[in-house]
């Protein structure tokens, strides 16, 4: 073990508040893994609450790990050093399960540099007894696991609180369990009785010869639709804050969630379908997490989509001794009492998403011009240092007209006040399952960029108004593995010796084009078709015909 690496990830536990140490003799050990780097992994909630929820059981010892810096990668390489947890500094692969919490498209290729370092078997096929069980949960896995499902032995369909819990009473029970099957074996056709369980390795892929899928085949009795779980009472949630550090992305933030899921149900937003049906915290839950928050940390952050939207907002941000920061507000009247609570604060952010009363038509997003000048002007004239607007590009049936609308109307916010600074945050469509956009292509690059460049160009010179935007060859990237079947995992492999994904493609032999810039049809078989996410897949349809049929 290189002395180097062993020494920095002591400096990071040295200034965490709520590490967890455990004597590993005679529990189940397990390594929970992030798939970026400390700093970002330690501002993820779920990682955060999952890690608590493990070692909270008497018989669990949950240590994590992460993807190691990119300095610090090319020294694990250099002196063959494995990724080994930060707690104990024992590699990955001398733990009983690696359980990876997996959050967004882009962290894929991290999978398999993490397995490749720490000399594990990319394949679940490919691994025997004497390699850890591989598991996964996250967001990720119950939208579309199909890029990753070849990785792993067992996938989490959903929110994992619940069963969680139940997969470890089964995996404890088939230790000592009598049968000619392995332990592994047996481990994953007992799992198949807990609802939201997904085992890759019992599903045959067949596609047809225009590359589509033609069929998708369920051995050893696995039911031929997985169905997403999630917790009915979001205030029963043990998903909390467990370690508080200066070096997270929220540096010395106990993060809280006051609601999962999002009632407005935007046609391109994942958030609004998959974590449906909206679940809000009792505010006597929240107000018990502060309690504890306070012990520990001297921010506390409200996690959740639409914030204004909870019915407790108010309450909760009158709380004293708690200095508050909250994700982001609806351009909404209910606003404006909220404003009021958050003066002092740097930065409040707000999502438009599009320029035109057109464009919220086709996306559904239920708010007016009005809505948006309103609140802009509010948050500006109330002394909050920067106002963020996130706004989406290349979305269907977006003309010229529409992206000219971004920019007047950043025009607009601006000549409503002089105060503070308005930052325009955008990022390039990218369909997502289980929306009404799944079957809708990405938009070229070339036309993206142009996009961008003519509300730069536009926005130049104004006062005060700031344009960032994200990298669009990685918004086609996520798409790709957003959009992905098991082929994908051949680019997954490629990408462990480059960065660049489209070299990558051209290597595993495997058509990029055909994953996100091609229209799909309705009756084609999806790569996530298998779950039952609880949204007719006829409804979205319904739903897509309508946004590309606005005029």
């Amino acid at each position: 073990m290189n002395r180097k690496l062993i020494e920095k990830a002591d400096a990071l536990l040295s200034k965490e508040k709520g590490t967890i140490f455990k004597d590993p003799g005679g529990k189940i050990n397990i390594c929970l893994v992030y798939p970026n780097t400390y700093h970002v992994g330690m501002s993820n909630l779920g990682f955060q609450g999952i890690y608590r929820l493990l070692n909270e059981r008497e018989d669990i010892v949950c240590e994590r790990a992460f993807l190691p810096d990119e300095r610090d990668i090319d020294e694990h390489i250099r002196t063959d050093t494995p990724v080994f947890s930060i707690e104990s500094k024992r590699p990955l692969n001398r733990f009983d399960i690696v359980a990876f919490s997996i959050s967004f498209e882009n962290d894929y290729p991290n999978i398999l540099k993490i397995l490749n370092i720490a000399k594990i078997p990319f394949g679940s096929t490919e691994r025997n007894e004497y390699h850890p069980l591989l598991i996964a949960g996250g967001v990720c896995c119950f939208f579309n696991p199909e890029p990753i499902a070849p990785i792993f032995d067992i996938i989490f369909v959903g929110e994992a609180e619940e069963s969680l819990n139940e997969f470890l009473e089964t995996y404890s029970s088939q230790q000592s369990a009598v049968s000619s099957q392995s332990i592994k074996e047996r481990i994953k056709t007992e799992s198949l009785k807990i609802e939201g369980i997904y085992v890759p390795e019992f599903y045959d892929i067949r596609y047809s010869d225009k590359r589509k899928i033609a069929e998708r085949i369920s051995n050893h009795g696995a039911p031929e639709k997985i169905k997403r779980r999630y917790l009915k009472d979001l205030s029963l949630s043990p998903v909390t804050t467990a370690i508080v550090t200066p070096d997270a992305e929220f540096s010395n933030m106990y993060l809280i969630e006051v609601m999962r899921g999002c009632p407005w149900r935007c046609r391109f937003c994942l958030v609004g379908h998959i974590y449906s049906p909206a679940r809000k915290k009792d505010l006597d839950a929240i107000t018990v997490e502060i309690e504890k928050a306070k012990e520990i940390a001297p921010k506390v952050g409200l996690i959740g989509p639409s914030l204004t939207d909870y019915p407790h907002i108010k309450d909760v941000l009158c709380i004293e001794g708690v200095d508050f920061s909250i994700t982001s507000l609806r351009a909404s009247e209910k606003s404006a009492e909220l404003i009021e609570l958050l003066r002092g604060h740097r930065s409040v952010s707000i999502a438009p998403e599009v320029g035109t009363e057109r464009m919220r038509m086709v996306v559904n997003k239920k708010i007016t011009e009005k809505n948006i000048l309103d609140s802009s002007g509010l948050i500006l004239n109330s002394g909050i240092e920067n106002l963020r607007l996130y706004f989406m590009i290349g979305l269907p049936s977006e003309t010229d007209e529409d992206i000219a609308g971004i920019a007047e109307l950043a025009k607009k916010i601006r000549k409503n006040s002089d105060k503070g600074n308005i930052i325009l945050s955008i990022s390039t469509f990218v369909p997502k399952p289980f929306t009404p956009f799944q079957w809708h292509p990405m938009e070229p690059l070339n036309s993206v960029k142009g996009k961008l460049r003519f509300i730069k160009k536009e926005l130049k010179g104004e006062r005060g108004i700031k344009v960032f935007h994200d990298v669009p060859k990685y918004a086609h990237m996520q798409g790709l593995f957003s959009m992905g079947d098991r082929r994908v995992f051949n680019i997954l492999k490629a990408m462990v010796k480059t960065d660049d994904y489209r070299a990558a493609c051209s290597q595993a032999g495997v058509d990029m084009d055909f994953y996100i810039f091609r229209k799909k049809d309705f009756d084609e078989a999806l790569p996530w078709d298998f779950i039952d996410a609880g949204i007719p897949k006829e409804s979205l349809w319904g739903e897509y015909l309508k946004a590309i049929s606005q005029k």
